[in-house]
């Protein structure tokens, strides 16, 4: 614990507290009275039928199928929203009272991130480089602005990043494999997209001969995710490692209408092509729906490989340069704040990578963690909130090395 503390100045814990009050004041006195979206509403309705007994089940309060086509969903962050409605006794309806919870409860979540950047950067580069991480994490847009959504992205960003503090800790003994494995474990129940760090991650302890951290993280992180599994598939009737919500995703990012960025609601075409589909499959559940989107995808993969070639290609031009269709969704000021803050960090996380590897001081899980995240954008799509949980806080670590390095 002592190697932990001596990387964390003081001074950060005031950063912590002015990025806790920085999301507060965004949440409670500037995002009030807003729309939720579509996945607010689906994740406030399953927590609810968690909070009241139900399950993860889609019904409206008077016990009735919601309309309209529901996905199954990674079960971690309904269940946290559902501890938050049970732990407040507050009202399970999306009213005030428990949004203002849900953006209290996430701001503070929004300290415990802002906390790991000044630690990842500090264990990096020293105290000084904690210090300038804790205050880019305080005060970066986008990590300021994700806790106002009832969206899974501040909660999995906090766990991912705990898992890659942990495999940086210098000296790892068993009980730390373990505590990353179940922190990867949560990390991909609440967003599956982590199931692409651990194999990365595992080739890394593998390099290294850390043959006991192999099995250990694998171990803890299977007995994790394996209980939500076997529920799949006795709900399913066929195996369903977390979410069946892969195929459409999959379906979506490698199509002959694809453009390489974004999901349906920047692509009207191709939401149109997806109505269609469900028309050709009349009756069909979303989860049995979900080897018919990969069938199709994996169609236009073999008999187009030239065109997916080139898909290929602008997703990983989508997955660096913020410039796709889906940030034109948002007003103009979102999507400038959203651009220039990540434009006006990445050269000095780039420099920062830079002096890192020529002082032998890479922080490499943190890096896999972002290799992950670029590999989920080529396998899928890019969009912005793929990049934000785990590629923006990276980015500050990084751009912290810098400031404390660049002399």
């Amino acid at each position: 614990m002592s190697s932990v503390t001596a990387r964390v100045p003081r001074a950060v814990w005031l950063a912590v507290a002015v990025g806790i009050a920085a999301r507060l004041a965004f949440s409670l006195g500037y995002w009030v009275d807003k729309p939720l979206t579509h996945d607010e509403h689906e994740y406030l309705r399953l927590a609810r039928n968690v909070a009241e007994g139900r399950g993860f089940v889609h019904l409206q309060p008077d016990g009735t199928p919601a309309p309209g086509e529901h996905f199954g969903r990674a079960p971690v962050y309904p269940v946290f929203l559902a501890a938050v409605i049970r732990v407040t006794g507050g009202p399970p309806e999306a009213g005030v009272p428990l949004l203002r919870a849900i953006r209290i409860v996430q701001a503070v979540l929004g300290g415990a991130l802002v906390w790991l950047v000044a630690w990842l950067a500090g264990q990096a580069a020293g105290p000084g480089a904690a210090r300038a991480g804790g205050w880019l994490a305080a005060v970066y847009p986008p990590l300021v602005w994700t806790p106002a959504f009832v969206w899974s992205e501040t909660l999995f960003s906090v766990l991912a990043l705990a898992c890659a503090a942990v495999l940086a800790l210098e000296r790892r003994r068993g009980g730390l494999y373990v505590a990353a494995g179940a922190l990867a474990g949560l990390a991909v129940l609440t967003r599956p997209a982590m199931l692409l760090f651990l194999p990365l991650a595992a080739i890394w302890l593998a390099w290294r001969r850390e043959w006991r951290g192999v099995a250990l993280l694998s171990l803890a992180c299977a007995l994790v995710i394996m209980p939500w599994t076997i529920r799949n598939a006795r709900e399913y009737g066929r195996v369903v490692l977390v979410a069946s919500e892969g195929g459409i995703t999959f379906w979506t990012g490698n199509h002959p209408l694809a453009v390489g960025e974004g999901d349906l609601a920047a692509n009207p075409q191709l939401k149109r092509a997806n109505v269609a589909l469900r028309a050709r499959h009349p009756g069909l559940s979303p989860e049995q729906l979900e080897p018919i989107y990969y069938r199709e995808a994996r169609q236009f993969i073999r008999e187009q490989p030239a065109a997916w070639a080139r898909l290929m290609a602008r997703k990983a031009f989508y997955a660096i340069v913020p410039v796709g269709p889906s940030y034109r969704l948002h007003s103009a000021l979102y999507f400038g704040a959203s651009v220039v803050s990540y434009l006006g960090v990445l050269p000095f996380a780039l420099l920062g990578v830079w002096r890192l590897a020529r002082a032998g001081r890479l922080p490499v899980p943190l890096l896999l963690l972002v290799a992950s995240s670029f590999l989920v954008c080529l396998v899928f799509f890019p969009q912005e909130r793929f990049r934000i949980p785990v590629v923006d806080p990276a980015l500050l670590v990084t751009a912290a090395a810098w400031w404390a390095l660049r002399a």
